[in-house]
């Protein structure tokens, strides 16, 4: 087992430190890797810039990892659940490497792309393969009966 001298630990300690003003709030606390994009808020003139990084991002991707063509479809920006995922990827994978990380990033994405797979599958859940064909979106119009909603919200329900 080895041993340190307090000295040479203490020394080590100052040497890390030395130019640390603890009470200093200057520091950089910029976003690492990027920001997420909340698709939902988009302007316009926001979109262009992020759907491009993202296509990208996703063309590298695919080709990068071997990503089959049923799982990532040439339409997938057609698709919003397949969109919220790739996205979110992306997203991650910036994070994880960022100049800024300590080394871990890059196997933790690789583990968060695992499981991100089966995702990305149930997320298009197949069907174009002989061009784009679009999915019905939920649609709530008339699905909720409102007295049953109303009368359903004006109680705690707790037991």
């Amino acid at each position: 087992m080895t041993r340190f001298d307090p000295e040479d630990v203490d020394a080590l300690l100052a040497q890390e430190l030395s130019g640390f003003d603890p009470n200093s709030r200057t520091g950089d606390s910029g976003i690492i890797g990027g920001p997420v994009t909340n698709w939902r808020e988009l302007s316009d003139a926001e979109a262009t810039e992020h759907w491009r990084a993202l296509r990208a991002w996703v063309e590298w991707l695919t080709v990068r990892y071997n990503i089959a063509i049923s799982v990532v479809p040439d339409c997938w920006w057609q698709h919003g659940p397949l969109v919220e995922e790739l996205s979110a990827l992306h997203a991650a994978h910036l994070a994880a490497f960022d100049p800024s990380d300590s080394g871990f990033g890059p196997i933790g994405w690789h583990e968060r792309l695992a499981i991100a797979i089966p995702r990305l599958n149930r997320s298009y859940g197949g069907g174009c393969n002989n061009g784009h064909k679009p999915t019905r979106p939920r649609s709530w119009a008339q699905a909720t009966d409102e007295q049953e909603w109303e009368a359903w919200a004006n109680k705690a329900h707790a037991q």
